[in-house]
């Protein structure tokens, strides 16, 4: 298992909480989904509900974890510096990015019953909006997946393959359209299909998940640079901006890949 943890002790202790946590926000939105509170909740009870699930990534560590002893208060720490990071990542992909899956990908968010929304004012063509529920739900699950992946670039790193700088490339978009991918498929099952769906689901599957992966071939082996070094440690400051470098790059991507290949509904 050395092989796959980090060797930073801070690092090593966050990648095994946000592993362990996976489960509860899971457990958490398989309850939401199949009891129908989606498509029956008002934004009060559907907000408080998605915060509730996300509160245990920053709290429990806040209560359980002190690194002074290595020489690192609470701000320094990996696991609050990776959900900084996380929240930033995700909050841009949310207001912004949610524009190219509405009017590039066909995406459907169908929540008449919610009055909190928030997304670009500019950007889309405004015929759906996103609802605030979608930002703390986008966080976990960033959460996870960036845990994830920087697992698998680390083991990978660290085998004979990973010595070949040409495997790099093809693994970081292996790991980003599997994660594509399997969001894309787990989230249009029948429970919810109603309140979120694609208009061409097999289309999405096959094409938008490359669409999507363009999200993690920028920010996995970014943020997986995030405190690698055995006694590396940035500063907050630093990782609010590599954020939003990387929020930006996909941005870009996302205007080209729409500029070249067009919608894909």
């Amino acid at each position: 298992m050395m092989a796959w943890f980090s060797d930073n002790p801070s690092k090593a202790w966050g990648e095994k909480f946000f592993l362990a946590y996976t489960p509860l926000w899971m457990a958490g939105m398989a309850a939401l989904m199949f009891s129908g509170a989606g498509g029956s909740w008002g934004d009060l009870g559907l907000n408080l509900a998605m915060l509730a699930i996300a509160a245990p990534a920053l709290v429990v560590p806040a209560l359980v974890r002190d690194e002074r002893d290595i020489g690192r208060p609470w701000t320094r720490t990996y696991w609050f510096k990776f959900n900084l990071w996380v929240a930033v990542f995700s909050a841009s992909g949310s207001y912004f990015g949610s524009e190219y899956f509405f009017d590039v990908l066909g995406m459907v968010y169908n929540y008449p019953q919610l009055e909190w929304r928030f997304d670009s004012t500019l950007l889309g063509s405004g015929e759906q909006s996103v609802p605030t529920i979608m930002y703390p739900s986008a966080y976990f699950y960033f959460l996870t997946y960036h845990t994830g992946a920087v697992l698998l670039l680390r083991r990978l790193a660290r085998s004979p393959i990973g010595r070949w700088r040409w495997a790099w490339p093809p693994a970081v978009f292996v790991c980003a359209y599997f994660f594509a991918w399997a969001e894309t498929y787990a989230m249009t099952s029948g429970s919810i299909a109603e309140q979120f769906h694609y208009k061409d689901l097999s289309r999405m599957l096959e094409w938008g998940s490359a669409y999507y992966a363009a999200y993690f071939v920028v920010s996995f082996p970014m943020i997986y640079r995030l405190d690698e070094g055995k006694d590396e440690n940035w500063s907050v400051g630093r990782t609010v901006m590599e954020a939003l470098a990387a929020s930006v790059l996909v941005l870009f991507l996302l205007d080209l890949m729409t500029r070249y290949v067009g919608t894909l509904y």
